[in-house]
């Protein structure tokens, strides 16, 4: 299968419960962000809105990944991260279940976007895997690119690559 028939096979969770199949996203870039409510980066959630606000009539989705395993800073559940997303940050882009990014129990999702895109430490051979929150990872309209963004950078520096490949205005 290639990767972006496999891609779009995947069908994550919705905070809510519902599925979310990556199929119907098809044509569309995909931002997926590991996202955690007591990190020093959860402040980045507005910016996640901002670029969620200005390019999803161009074709941009942002998925929001509630994830616990860095740091104990996600405690509750999918649907209050939902709730402190939305009263704290506005945030209205879609967010999945809460799960793990990385280990035995990580999300489909997750292994796909490290497989695609190892970052520094995986192209040197050693462990893919997201190292702390709000990590980034940027998938083409096509699926046949994903670009990887470490935490600290900001969501509006990713819009240059969204230029690209989706147009201005």
């Amino acid at each position: 299968m290639n990767p972006s028939d496999a891609f779009h096979a995947l069908t994550p969770t919705a905070h809510d419960g519902q599925s979310l199949p990556l199929a119907d996203l098809r044509g569309r870039a995909v931002l997926v962000v590991n996202i955690a409510s007591q990190c020093g980066f959860t402040p980045q959630l507005a910016a996640l809105e901002a670029l969620w606000q200005a390019w999803r009539e161009r074709g941009l989705t942002v998925l929001g990944f509630p994830c616990n395993q860095f740091g104990g800073q996600t405690p509750q559940d999918s649907q209050a991260m939902a709730g402190f997303c939305q009263i704290n940050y506005g945030v209205t882009f879609p967010l999945l279940a809460k799960g793990d990014v990385y280990g035995p129990q990580a999300d489909p999702l997750f292994s796909w976007l490290t497989a695609q895109a190892p970052g520094v430490l995986g192209r040197l051979g050693l462990d893919a895997r997201p190292r702390w929150n709000f990590t980034k990872f940027l998938v083409s309209p096509d699926a046949a690119q994903v670009r990887r963004f470490a935490p600290w950078t900001s969501p509006a520096r990713i819009a240059p690559v969204l230029e690209r490949w989706l147009g201005g205005a």
